[in-house]
Parts: structure tokens; sequence; C-alpha cells
């Protein structure tokens, strides 16, 4: 059997943490048994959809760097994959279950139901859902009076007084009274529009899906699903239900926990290959004592049987440890590529102008900006932190307070005699490798018989404007020493004034 699971949206919102975990383990399983994994759009909420919801979708796979086997934009065996453009079909399936004595038509209208409901709740009454009204009308009649025009709805007939049962790959055996079960759902509505659960199924069946990874919020829809797979006749899929993301509160994950819609992420300078190794541990093990996974080792590691049971614990301070390791990984060149965008929008060559967000650095300045790149590596968790950074290197630095300069247990005087020393050694130490400058402001430190940070901290806040900053030795090198010089002077005409 060739394995055909797939990741199918509605376009009603932008994509958040809980639809890329689902959609992620159903890339991850169909590429560990190299099946198909497929795209296809839900799109029959018209009240919510958005254009701008489905550029998303596309936009937040390519930058993830998932992509399916069958989908709208690439198309396949059985397209197509986008729901509204599959109307017929439904009606057609829906019809026959009809004709099979499986559903029927419902003339209720909606002041009826709404009426029926306001008088439920008057009365405190524990039922709830349809109450059945049209259920048994008799079909030749019920027919007839579709053909003629009335408004109608086609449900779904629940059997009575039996139990559904379906296995779950990861929760074991489930049984559901169908006395639970919501009654007589609707599934083809009024105005032709099929309801998600018809559609599903149908569309589930006809695209051949043999395994459904969804959410566990879904849980309590499948036995709906299994009856409707009955009712035509059909195998309905293996289902596994996935464990719920929350947040530290352990409560479902949403806004209140912070950025959940993927967008927000990349806003913040997180990685696709951070988020997408990071999600892929949400409720799911690989290789103990393993964390950083390439797309494709987890894809060769994944299985339904290391799925865990319990929720998953969304932690923001670990997606940031791996952001960070993920940053180390890159080269300079690749680093400095991802983080200009972020500095461009911070500014950091030039305030923008005619509305633009920032100015575009010049050939000198973007060599400048790739050569900080070893200075800030180890420092960075987010992209964006790139330019105030290394906004030192690219205007002057406003000259601190005083007390800035000065070192503990140290005054004023002291401050200025150490920034003279200081001085003395930019040109030596711009002009050195790290080992080298180390080694010369050392012999400078013992000489004087002084600290060596207390040598190096005015020297510091001077060149990069504040007392803690990237590397001294390095931003020398990239300042060079008349910059740096300059930076010097201008600090102890302040401090001396």
């Amino acid at each position: 059997m060739t394995i055909r699971d797939r990741y199918a949206p509605s376009p009603t919102g932008l994509q958040h943490i809980g639809g890329i975990r689902t959609a992620l383990f159903n890339y991850l399983f169909a590429r560990s048994k190299g099946g198909a994994f497929i795209l296809r759009l839900e799109d029959t909420d018209r009240t919510r959809y958005d254009e701008s919801f489905v550029k998303n979708l596309y936009d937040t796979f390519s930058w993830l760097g998932i992509h399916w086997d069958e989908g709208p934009d690439s198309g396949g065996p059985a397209a197509p994959y986008v729901q509204s453009e599959r109307f017929e079909l439904y009606k057609k399936y829906a019809r026959e279950l009809v004709e099979h004595g499986k559903a029927y038509y419902c003339f209720c209208s909606a002041e009826r139901l709404d009426r029926i409901r306001a008088e439920r709740e008057a009365a405190h009454s524990s039922e709830a859902g349809y109450d059945r009204h049209c259920r048994d009308i008799p079909p030749a009649e019920a027919a007839a009076r579709s053909q003629a025009g009335e408004p109608c709805t086609i449900r779904l007939k629940i059997p009575l007084g039996e139990t559904t049962r379906f296995r779950d790959q990861l929760l074991g055996d489930i049984e559901w009274k169908n006395d639970d079960v919501s009654p007589d759902p609707v599934l083809l509505k009024s105005d032709g529009f099929p309801t998600y659960h018809l559609a599903n199924i149908v569309d589930d069946h006809l695209m051949e899906i043999t395994h459904v990874l969804r959410a566990q919020e879904w849980l309590s829809s499948t036995p709906m699903h299994v009856i409707l797979y009955k009712a035509f006749g059909w195998e309905h899929p293996v289902f596994c239900h996935l464990p719920m993301v929350m947040g530290q509160d352990g409560k479902k994950l949403s806004k209140r926990h912070g950025a959940t819609s993927i967008d927000e992420f990349r806003r913040q300078g997180y990685l696709p290959e951070a988020l997408l190794n990071y999600v892929a541990l949400l409720g799911a093990s690989y290789e103990e004592g393993k964390e950083i996974y390439t797309l494709d080792e987890l894809a060769r590691r994944f299985s339904l049987d290391k799925l865990n049971k319990a929720p998953a614990i969304f932690d923001y301070k670990k997606l940031e440890w791996y952001n960070g390791q993920y940053i180390r990984m890159k080269s300079d060149d690749e680093l400095a590529a991802l983080a200009l965008p972020y500095s461009i929008t911070a500014g950091l060559f030039g305030d923008g102008t005619s509305g633009s967000t920032g100015t575009e650095p010049s050939a000198e300045q973007r060599n400048t900006f790739t050569a900080a790149m070893p200075l800030i590596k180890e420092r960075l968790v987010f992209l964006h932190e790139a330019a105030e950074k290394l906004r030192y290197l690219f205007s002057e630095p406003a000259i601190p307070a005083a007390a800035e300069f000065i070192p503990k247990k140290a005054d004023l005087s002291q401050a200025i005699n150490l920034l003279k020393q200081g001085r003395e050694l930019v040109q030596p130490m711009a002009e050195s490798n790290d080992e080298d400058a180390e080694a010369i402001i050392k012999a400078a430190a013992e000489a004087a018989g002084v600290k060596l940070g207390d040598l190096m901290m005015p020297l510091r806040v001077a060149i990069t404007g504040a007392r803690v900053s990237p590397p001294l030795f390095g931003s020398l090198r990239i300042l060079g020493a008349k910059r740096a010089l300059g930076r010097v002077d201008a600090a102890l005409r302040a401090l001396q004034e």
C-alpha cells in the first residue's frame, strides 16, 4: 500500500504553530514511508475566506522548505485540490446517500431551529442539536418537495441506539455511543454548499488518503466521520489524533502566549530550520541524546510509534536556543544575507526616504556588515538583533555619561588615565589579530600594574559607546585605527571637561 496523507487547511486565517505541526508530521510520515504528501484547500467557509490567507499559506511553506507532491499549484491525479472547485461532486454523493436511505432532506427553516433552541434553553433542557423533525418524512414526499424547489438541506441519518468503534493509531481503541454524536448533522446546505464533514470524507476517499494525522480537537468529530464512511460503504483511513500543543500555563497555545502565527516568527528573526526542528519535537521523539536534525534526518527517523499521548508544551526559551544554534551554523556570508533585510528595516545604514523603511547599504557598508558577522554570531538569538549590536560600526555612538567609563573602585581621574594608556594601544591592536592584540594589552596592563579589565573597559566604552559590546579587538580592526582614535579623543575631551 502506498501511504498517502494530506494537510487540509481552511484559508480563513494565517498559518500558525498548530497547523504547521500537523502539516510537518504529515510530511514527515509520508517521506518516512516513501509515500505522497498532499495539500488540499478546504475553502467551503466563504464568509471567512480570504485570498490573502491562501498567499500566506504558500509563502509560509516556501519559507519553511516543505513541498507537497500534489496540490492546487502542482496538480496531480486527484485534481482539483480546492474544495470550491468540487461542489458538484459533493452534491452527487449527498444525493446518493439520500437514495440509499442513509441521509434525508430536511425542510426546517433557520427560524424553526432558532425557536427550538430558545425553547430548550428556557426549559433548561439537556437536549442539544437537531430534533430530527424531518427524519421520518416519506422519501417520495421529501424528494417531490425538493424537486419542486422547496429550500432544504441534506442531513446524515445517524443510526440510533448503536455504538461506533474505531482504532486510533495513538490513542488506541475508541468507542462512542451514537446517541452522543451530533444529531443528524447537515451534509449539504440549502445553498448547495457542503459542510466540512461531507467534503472532508468525500475528498479523503477520492484522493485515496490512507492516513489522517490531525489535532486531537478533531477526535469528537471522528465517530461522525466513521458513520459517514460506513454510510457510503467505504473503508475509512487510519486515524491518528496528534497531541495538543499547549502553552506554559497548560492551556491550548493561542495568541495570549505570544507569537503563534508563522509570520510573526519570521518578523522576529527566527530561522525556518530552527522552527521546523523545534516543532518536529512537539509530541514526538526521534533519537535519544540528539537535538539538532535536518529535515531529511527527521523524515528518516519519524514514526507514529514514537508519538506521545501527553500534550506538548511550547517553550519559547527552547525555541530561542534552537534559533541561536542554527544562527551559529551559518557561514558569515549566509548570516549576513539573512540579517541584512532586518538591519535595513532598522535603519542601520541610514533612514529611508520617500516612505521606505531604511536605506540600502553601499558596497563598502555591505562588506563591513559581512566582516562584522564573527563579532556577533555567538551573541545573536534573533536576526533582528544584528542592527543594534552593530550600529556603532556604521554611525558615531553618543558619548556615554562619565560613570560608564569608570571601573569599580576607581574614580574619574583614574578612568581618564586608563583611557589615555589605552589610546596608545589602539594603533597596534587595530593592526593585529586577536591573539596578538590580547598580548599587547595584557603586557600594558601588567606594566602599569592595573587589571586587564580595568584597562579595557574605558577603551571599550569610548569605541563602541557601551560597556557591553561585541569583541573589542575585532571592532578595532573593522573600524580602523583612525576612526577608533577619533572616538577615544572625543571621549577624553568630554571626560576632561
